[in-house]
């Protein structure tokens, strides 16, 4: 225990709940286990899964010797792997435990991922991996409806910001598309 912290490898999970899984290490922020992914056309593609305790997921690709593919996230592990059907990691990333292959949902190892690390800074990313803007809404003053902002563009933004400055905007004073 470092500084009588409990956020040790070895407080991250009870005793008996990694028991029965594979290739367990534990380090001092970190449990490390074997993983793997299928893939139907080139087959199983394993590496080493660290679960950190601030909610991390990385993956140290040990496919073939020579691979130089460390550090992923699992999705991009479920990628490298030549998975299909990508996009559903949670699912197809696996760790043995007992000998058989279970998905990384049927285990206690997902216990602190947190999604919300990755958008921390409010930047949201799009399908294509370029940031975007989600839509907001604000009321109008006069009828008391929602009316939504699309924030696609710079000048879409600037409206928003302009509208959400003035304290008496109303529904009238919304721009319409032409």
């Amino acid at each position: 225990m470092a500084n009588g912290s409990v956020t040790d490898g070895i407080f991250l999970f009870a005793d008996g709940e990694l028991s029965q899984i594979s290739g367990l290490k534990r380090g001092l922020d970190f449990v490390e286990v074997m993983c793997g992914c299928t893939s139907h056309r080139y087959g199983d593609a394993v590496g080493r899964l660290r679960v950190f305790a601030s909610g991390d997921l990385q993956i140290d690709c040990e496919c073939t010797p020579g691979c130089q593919e460390v550090k992923l996230s699992p999705a991009a592990f479920e990628k490298h792997s030549g998975r299909e059907s990508a996009r559903k990691w949670k699912s197809n990333v696996w760790v043995i435990v007992e000998g058989e292959k279970v998905s990384l949902t049927k285990t206690p190892l997902l216990k602190y991922y947190n999604q919300t690390l990755k958008a921390t800074n409010g930047s949201q990313k799009g399908p294509n991996g370029r940031p975007c803007h989600r839509d907001e809404f604000i009321r109008c003053n006069k009828c008391k409806k929602e009316r939504r902002f699309r924030l696609r563009n710079k000048e879409e933004c600037r409206v928003y910001h302009d509208t959400l400055v003035d304290q008496n905007w109303s529904c009238s004073d919304l721009p319409t598309d032409k």
